[in-house]
């Protein structure tokens, strides 16, 4: 599931793609597989290649920003790779430049494994991962220095919010910074589009302030892909996990999914 999610951003496809794996593994005989993690990791990566397209078609016709499915975790394997912010990164590159990097970055498969499941060359591979290895070198997603740090600014953040109070909102803001909300075109009065700039986002949080009320929300800080993060729930279930991204002063990036889809919170680590 741990390969699969980073691959797809999504525990539900992932899932699938699991299921699938493990049908192939039932029909191969197991004597002539010499490393099995190593085998089934790989044929995963193949089927996830194949979901990925697809995915990708589909994301074109999405109604308002997509985010990746957000899950619950304790201690990731890789907590770089699982953050939100890095799926959206890997959302960026072409579905064979995400499946070599996670493959071989992550999980420390060789490029020939890599292209003997997905019906390439180690050279083509190679290649693949180098692409994908730079354009996230230019645009690597900002990381508190530790969790303790972003957890801080996290609790302030929401503080900020329920208090309505635009002032520390602001301090805690970049100039840049930038809000995006997955609603799926399924929730009332979500942004649509992303919001960009620290005063417009401290609008539009303001406006949100006061309707809280009204849904009863209760919050709580949770470890959400791989950092503290916001969930918000009310007598009638989860409504809404927020993410952001700091670098442990300051927020450069709010993503809010709302989607009822994506708010069951599987286990990935």
């Amino acid at each position: 599931m741990g390969v699969a999610y980073r691959l797809l951003g999504s525990a539900a496809d992932a899932e699938d793609a699991v299921q699938d794996a493990w049908l192939r593994w039932s029909n191969v005989d197991e004597a002539g597989i010499v490393n099995a993690k190593a085998w089934l990791s790989t044929a995963l990566g193949r089927l996830c290649l194949d979901r990925l397209t697809s995915a990708y078609a589909r994301r074109q016709t999405y109604i308002g920003p997509w985010l990746p499915e957000p899950v619950a975790t304790s201690e990731p394997l890789d907590v770089e790779s699982i953050s939100i912010g890095f799926l959206l990164l890997l959302e960026r590159s072409s579905p064979i430049e995400r499946v070599a990097f996670v493959l071989h970055q992550v999980f420390d498969h060789s490029h020939g494994e890599i292209a003997e499941a997905l019906g390439s060359t180690a050279s083509a591979v190679r290649q693949a991962f180098h692409r994908a290895k730079e354009h996230i070198a230019k645009e690597r997603p900002r990381f508190a220095v530790s969790s303790e740090a972003h957890e801080r600014l996290v609790r302030a953040f929401l503080a900020a919010v329920t208090e309505g109070n635009l002032e520390q909102m602001q301090r805690l803001l970049v100039e840049d910074a930038v809000l995006a909300a997955d609603s799926a075109g399924k929730v009332r009065g979500a942004a649509r589009k992303p919001v960009h700039g620290r005063v417009s986002i401290c609008r539009f949080f303001q406006g949100l302030s006061e309707q809280l009320a009204q849904f009863e929300l209760r919050f709580e800080v949770r470890s959400i892909n791989g950092w503290p993060a916001i969930v918000g729930c009310n007598a009638s279930g989860r409504m809404l996990v927020v993410t952001l991204e700091t670098d442990g002063e300051h927020i450069y990036a709010i993503r809010n999914v709302v989607a009822p889809d994506k708010l069951s919170l599987p286990r990935i680590d």
